[in-house]
């Protein structure tokens, strides 16, 4: 476990409110690495993939940034759109 992780293990001990933040932010930033990857390994920009997965670029943008609350149904929407399947794991 790295720092950061032991760090932020730590803190939502001491405040689990945190927990939910947390895991959102975390879900987030995977959408944006798997959503980037579906984009380039398509070869398109930001404009193109989201012409051709039927959303706005500034969503695409704010969902590879991280900024933006993903949720699962939007994830497969875009995955179903580009021909791509979403596998979910719990861990």
């Amino acid at each position: 476990m790295s720092f950061i992780d032991n760090y932020i293990e730590k803190r939502i001990e001491q405040n689990p409110k945190l927990a939910k933040g947390f895991a959102q932010e975390d879900f987030n930033l995977n959408a944006g690495v798997i959503v980037r990857k579906m984009r380039d390994d398509l070869n398109m920009t930001q404009k193109e993939f989201a012409s051709y997965v039927g959303k706005s670029q500034a969503t695409i943008s704010r969902i590879e940034s991280g900024s933006m609350n993903v949720s699962v149904g939007l994830l497969s929407e875009i995955a179903n759109a580009a021909h791509r399947k979403i596998k979910l794991v719990l861990v």
